[in-house]
């Protein structure tokens, strides 16, 4: 006697989201259409109450299900915000009526799985960092477009100081908008150290060829860059309060290990690691190799403070995109067509990448060993998964991390070997002999 499926859900809707209508299937013998106005929203979520559905499923559609989502959470209704991916591949299904019928009778079923979406005040903290992103990456652009304007005028300060968007840059760019011409001047806003190292080439780098339109150019970037980085700032100012907000009724907490310096980006938020480590009961990743405070406080922004979520390790590293795809294994390799990164992988990946050149940490020296067999991008994956596993493990157990350095890593290796040889010489009847 075959066996039929088993209702999960009794009372499970499924809404087809889209830009114009959100198309809701609850178990009635016709579909209702809404549109996607705020008041049309509130509709929803009355006509969902008044047939006493609990649960309802819907497609991570761009971000038009952002705004029904609250609507329908802040009344109590379970929303699973799934995956397209998991339930297009249906042939014969392509109408919108169609989908969010097929999506109720899934849910009803149990078969869908539900996406991960922080609380609402992580997500504010999210809202705020990426948005800050957007304006580091709008920043850089006209750092480039200051940089090209330069170089037209045949200023080549950029092949002879690190940064132009430094201090000592930055200062001879202004110096130049408001009028300065002589290069023996300019050079005196250098800072002393490279004064030491190399004035003379500074002083024939800034003798250059000048013409109004790429001065013009110059101070339209140099204008837009200020601009950008007030932004940043105004974020800034969003995420110290949001993080002061969500820790106010938590306990203080001891801190015990030495904070790291922060090189890039750095947030103007004074003592960043206590709200931080407030949010997460005093669990402190800043052991692990590569990770900061502002890395910190990106990493929490978009998995949050409860790791629940995912049972292991290993389910935290497979929804990361930094596990191995199951279409690989061994020599077989199967071309598959899938997003192969998210945000919060993507920052594991960025901490990778600054690792795997470095002299003195375990991780460099693994991630050298791969990448000289299978390639960087490779190797650095390997790097990133390490990093996220060492995170869940501190975030879940609260136990410190302590890099044992390139040294320990290197006699671990030589143990594994000792032990795979004597295990060789084991199978064909022989015995290791010490040199």
């Amino acid at each position: 006697m075959s066996k039929t499926l088993e209702i999960v859900h009794p009372f499970a809707a499924g809404i087809d989201i889209g830009s114009r209508s959100f198309y809701v299937d609850a178990g009635e013998d016709r579909i209702r259409v809404f549109p996607t106005f705020t008041a049309d929203c509130q509709a929803v979520r009355d006509y969902l109450l008044s047939q006493r559905i609990t649960t309802v499923a819907m497609e991570s559609t761009g971000v038009y299900w952002v705004t029904l989502y609250a609507v329908l959470e802040e009344c109590g209704i379970e929303v699973y915000v799934v995956n397209g991916r998991d339930v297009k591949n249906v042939p014969g299904r392509k109408s919108d009526v169609k989908d969010c019928q097929w999506l109720r009778r899934l849910h009803s079923y149990g078969l869908l799985r539900k996406s991960f979406i922080p609380e609402t005040d992580i997500r504010k903290v999210r809202s705020y960092l990426r948005l800050r992103q957007d304006h580091i990456r709008a920043a850089a652009t006209q750092v480039h477009l200051m940089q090209k304007a330069l170089t037209q005028m045949n200023l080549r300060l950029a092949e002879v100081i690190n940064d132009i968007s430094g201090a000592s840059g930055m200062r001879i760019i202004t110096a130049i908008l408001t009028g300065e011409r002589d290069a023996n001047t300019l050079v005196e806003y250098c800072h002393e150290s490279i004064l030491k190292r190399k004035k003379d080439l500074v002083i024939k780098s800034l003798e250059g060829h000048y013409s109004e339109d790429q001065l013009f150019a110059l101070r339209q970037a140099y204008g837009t860059w200020n601009y950008y980085n007030a932004l940043i700032k105004e974020c800034d100012v969003e995420i110290e309060r949001q993080l002061l907000h969500m820790s106010k009724d938590k306990d203080d907490v001891e801190m015990n290990a030495k904070r790291k310096p922060i090189r890039y980006h750095k947030p103007e938020i004074d003592n960043l690691h206590k709200p931080l480590l407030k949010l997460t009961g005093g669990k402190d990743p800043i052991g692990i190799a590569g990770i900061t405070d502002y890395s910190f406080l990106q990493i929490v922004s978009e998995v949050g403070t409860d790791m629940s979520a995912w049972p292991s390790e290993k389910h935290f590293s497979g929804w990361l995109k930094l596990a191995p795809m199951s279409a690989s294994s061994g020599k077989m390799n199967k071309r598959v067509r899938m997003k192969r990164q998210n945000n919060a992988g993507l920052i594991f990946r960025n901490l990778a990448q600054g690792l795997l050149n470095s002299k003195h940490l375990a991780l460099g020296a693994f991630g050298r060993r791969i990448r000289a067999r299978r390639g960087s991008a490779i190797a650095i994956k390997a790097i990133a998964r390490k990093i996220a596993c060492y995170y869940y493990r501190v975030m879940t157990k609260g136990n410190e991390f302590v890099e044992k350095g390139i040294e320990a890593y290197e006699n671990h290796l030589k143990e594994q070997k000792r032990k795979q040889l004597e295990k060789m010489a084991l199978q064909f009847n022989m015995q290791l002999v010490p040199a």
